[in-house]
């Protein structure tokens, strides 16, 4: 199932706006994990873990890999990239806006 850009910034965005998923993003940052080693730091089960990995991986956040009997989560940076360059273009945005501002007050400063 191919997603197109928009739908992909709505998975990435909707994968993100949980913080459980954000920490479990976090804690891949440093490094391949397990399910359960993912798990250990929440007061939630492992099939509510599985279920947030499953938003994260849809999103393609996240991969599982195969390494004989585990089955290894780690992170998958592309998708948080377009975020990034999608949300940079906002970015441009606002700095154009506050030196509009900065050369407004600049000339209600000098008037008398």
């Amino acid at each position: 199932m191919e997603l197109d850009s928009y739908e992909h910034l709505d998975a990435t965005f909707a994968a993100l706006a949980d913080p459980t998923r954000r920490a479990i993003l976090a804690r891949l940052r440093a490094g391949e994990a397990t399910v359960s080693e993912l798990a250990e730091p929440f007061a939630m089960s492992q099939p509510a873990i599985s279920k947030h990995l499953k938003v994260l991986e849809r999103a393609g956040l996240i991969s599982r890999g195969r390494d004989a009997q585990r089955r290894p989560c780690r992170l998958e940076a592309r998708p948080l990239k377009e975020a990034t360059d999608w949300l940079e273009n906002y970015r441009d945005f606002w700095q154009e806006s506050y030196q509009r501002l900065d050369a407004l007050l600049g000339e209600l400063k000098e008037r008398p």
